[in-house]
């Protein structure tokens, strides 16, 4: 696996929260009870109940970090996959999907 500098994973970080950020905006349009903001490259998004999900950058680890009630994750990038969980081999598409239908009853398209 090759190592990606800061530049380069400082724009995969970029690319992935806009692609989130969208796909929130438009569950938003679509009724979903969701708030969200994107503050120092981080994206804070708030659920209906008031909890939130935090997905941000980790500069040192060049990994993508999501905070949410079921736990902490962390996603490296793989060329082949994008960004994958460390420990289960998910991918960051499908670990959000299912933290916003259960923490928020959000359907996210991140197709």
């Amino acid at each position: 696996m090759k190592i990606m500098d800061e530049k380069e994973f400082a724009d995969r970080c970029q690319l992935a929260l806009a692609r989130i950020e969208n796909a929130i905006e438009h569950a938003a349009d679509e009724g979903a009870d969701v708030d969200f903001e994107m503050q120092s490259g981080i994206l804070e998004i708030e659920c209906a109940d008031g909890s939130k999900i935090v997905v941000s950058p980790h500069m040192i680890a060049k990994e993508l970090w999501v905070a949410a009630r079921s736990g902490g994750f962390h996603f490296r990038h793989d060329d082949q996959l994008g960004w994958v969980d460390t420990r289960t081999g998910d991918t960051l598409d499908q670990r959000l999907v299912e933290i916003l239908k259960q923490q928020g009853q959000i359907q996210l398209n991140l197709a």
